[in-house]
């Protein structure tokens, strides 16, 4: 269930709807446990974790603003602005992570 204060995904600014769920800004396998959390569509919130690796999510990209600075996800955002709140691509980690690794 998403709250009021929580109707507007933060990382691409669309209004929240299913599916959804919550990134840790810290990651949990880093420290991140009692750490605050944001809700995200659930696209956006895969998208982070098959761009950044778990120590890069530490180090540096650990708020939504630096996040964005990040060309990849500019260009993500830029995409899926134009996607209904609702929209979800099952294959978007995959083929992220597929293209990275070669």
């Amino acid at each position: 269930m998403i709250s009021d204060d929580e109707n507007i995904c933060p990382l691409c600014n669309r209004e929240m709807a299913e599916p959804c769920n919550k990134h840790h800004l810290l990651p949990l396998s880093k420290g991140g446990k009692n750490t605050p959390t944001i809700l995200l569509h659930k696209i956006c919130h895969d998208k982070i974790h098959a761009v950044f690796k778990e120590v890069e999510l530490k180090r540096y990209y650990n708020s939504i603003e630096r996040l964005k600075e990040n060309a990849e996800i500019e260009k993500f955002i830029s995409w899926v602005s134009n996607k209904e709140p609702q929209f979800y691509d099952k294959s978007i980690k995959t083929r992220t992570r597929k293209r990275r690794f070669k």
